[in-house]
């Protein structure tokens, strides 16, 4: 056992195994890599292997900065716009607090077994890097703090599993039975408001984009732009074939009989203009349009609030001619591109149509994205020690001394470098798939540092207090989901599919949204998800210290 007793070797084992255990579903339910890190890592740690403290808030730092990062663009606009919604993550916040001071009262918990429950029963990983900061700052031996945190990764350990189950059960099934709807119905009928297709709103929410060939036929005569205007410019004529091959088509270029028009549109427009043309032909072999994708990040003030069929109004002629939204990525998910949905501030729109189009209509809305793969590790290292400097501040509210700590810290400096990089993308990129790394790999690579640091300790937290941790997981877990079900339908009016979401959202479940959109049958809760999960993503971790502090006030 020498060889597991290494610490990077208990590191990987514990990643590796970790994850596979993650693997495992029961029913919609699947505890994910993070927790099955800490279980194999607890079970490592009783031999007696640690990992450098060091290493672990190097790992939480990494990890904390990459999600403020990920998270920035969409949570200022959220916490500025975004209340119909994003109230409910303060009604979850609320709502855990106060059941919190009443576990404590009811069964004295200690700092690190209250931050466990909460951590794990919010689902919300992040909290264990914040509150175990503000544990180690508490004016205590070295031997109780090492305590306090070894029962805050039991207690996360134990209630993470009970509060994912009842968020998932509560969001797909209880959820529906109270609001006393049918998912799926509710979600076709809001996909079909925000103007999908019948077919498209069922799989997925998200219309196409088609191009299709017909004879010029009845406009014969009229200009290009003459009938794009006749349509409202709901299709665009791209190319025209006409001799030999195809040519760019221009507004005033005049159609002849023998003409064969590209037309580029969603595939319902295109379907319901076809009827004013000549016959469907196929496209001539070796006359490939030139059209491309480009992503752009939604910047411009004019633009965010609005739907995106209000584009075409706000627009000129010219400027909207040729180029569509065929998709919508907000904070990694994408949100269904209808024609009802609302743009919000830091979502990356991909644009489809020629290089020239997108190239005059990206600057109306943001910046276009560039198509880089590399990460600028200045912005990374000055952002990371920003929030380390950050961190040390402290202030005091009556007899609770407040501090943002390590992971509060570079939290607020990722979400103010990921604001400016959404205002400046040519500077301190970060891309996609490497924040995504950042995250999964710090995060992973903390939870195995704090699993291998717990001792025999946490077998006497078990028996000390039995079923009690179970039962709290999913009360903190169901009670403030039950509170926003209700605020949202009845108060806010929320449409059913999106409170749902919204709720999987201010848990930052993960997996409740997946098994919610699979019984959706299409992506209209991710809607409210986006909204809520920014937002919380960023209060629970910063509640961490708060909860700490509590304690001692309570205790």
């Amino acid at each position: 056992m020498a060889f597991v007793e290494q610490p990077v070797v208990a590191l990987f084992i514990s990643l590796a195994l970790g994850h596979l255990i993650g693997k495992v579903r029961i029913g919609p339910v699947q505890i994910g890599g993070v927790c099955g890190t800490l279980f194999v890592a607890l079970a490592l740690g009783q031999l007696g292997v640690t990992i450098s403290a060091d290493l672990k808030n190097t790992a939480f730092a990494l990890f904390i900065f990459a999600l403020g990062f990920t998270a920035g663009p969409q949570f200022f606009n959220n916490i500025r716009g975004g209340w119909r919604y994003g109230i409910l993550s303060f009604v979850e916040v609320g709502t855990v607090l106060l059941l919190l001071v009443a576990a404590i009262v009811l069964f004295r918990l200690d700092p690190g077994t209250t931050s466990g429950l909460f951590a794990g029963s919010a689902t919300e990983s992040a909290v264990l890097g914040t509150a175990s900061d503000a544990i180690a700052r508490l004016a205590l031996p070295a031997a109780e703090v090492a305590r306090l945190q070894s029962n805050m990764a039991t207690a996360y350990s134990v209630t993470y599993l009970f509060g994912l189950v009842a968020i998932v059960v509560f969001t797909t099934q209880i959820g529906p039975l109270l609001l006393r709807i049918d998912v799926r119905e509710e979600s076709a009928a809001l996909a079909k408001q925000l103007g999908a297709e019948d077919d498209a709103g069922k799989e997925n929410g998200v219309p196409e984009i088609v191009s299709r060939c017909f004879h010029a036929g009845p406009i014969a005569g009229s200009s290009v732009g003459a009938f794009e205007n006749s349509v409202n410019g709901v299709v665009t004529i791209e190319q025209v074939g006409r001799g030999e091959g195809f040519t760019k088509a221009t507004t005033d270029m005049v159609l002849e009989a023998d003409d064969v028009v590209l037309v580029l549109g969603r595939r319902r427009a295109v379907i319901a203009i076809s009827e004013r043309l000549g016959a469907e032909v196929p496209m001539p072999a070796g006359d490939n349009v030139p059209l491309v994708e480009r992503e752009v990040v939604l910047v411009r003030s004019e633009v965010t609030g609005r739907r995106i069929r209000d584009l075409r109004r706000l627009a000129s002629a010219e400027q909207r001619r040729g180029v569509f939204i065929s998709r919508i990525r907000r904070l990694g998910h994408v949100v269904p591109a209808l024609p009802g949905t609302v743009l919000e501030q830091g979502d990356v729109l991909t644009l489809y149509g020629s290089e020239d189009a997108i190239t005059r209509a990206a600057p109306e809305l943001g910046h276009l994205l560039p198509a880089t793969s590399s990460t600028d590790f200045v912005m990374l290292g000055l952002g990371v020690v920003a929030g380390l400097l950050l961190g040390e501040l402290s202030f005091r509210i009556g007899a609770l001394n407040l501090t943002l700590g390590t992971g509060g810290g570079a939290l607020v400096s990722g979400l103010v470098f990921g604001w400016l990089h959404m205002h400046r993308p040519l500077c301190g990129a970060i891309p996609l798939h490497a924040a995504e790394f950042m995250k999964d790999f710090g995060l992973a690579t903390f939870i195995a540092a704090i699993g291998l640091s717990v001792g025999p300790d946490a077998f006497a937290l078990l028996k000390q207090y039995g079923l009690v941790l179970p039962v709290l997981a999913i009360l903190v877990s169901a009670l403030p989901a039950l509170a926003s079900l209700y605020i949202g339908h009845y108060l806010l009016k929320i449409e059913a599919p999106i409170l749902l979401g919204a709720i999987a959202g201010q848990h930052c479940s993960t997996p409740s949204i997946s098994a919610l959109v699979s019984l959706a049958g299409n992506s209209t809760p991710v809607i409210g998800y986006t909204v809520t999960y920014a937002i919380s993503n960023v209060l629970l971790p910063l509640m961490g210290p708060v909860v700490v502090g509590m304690v001692g006030l309570i205790g």
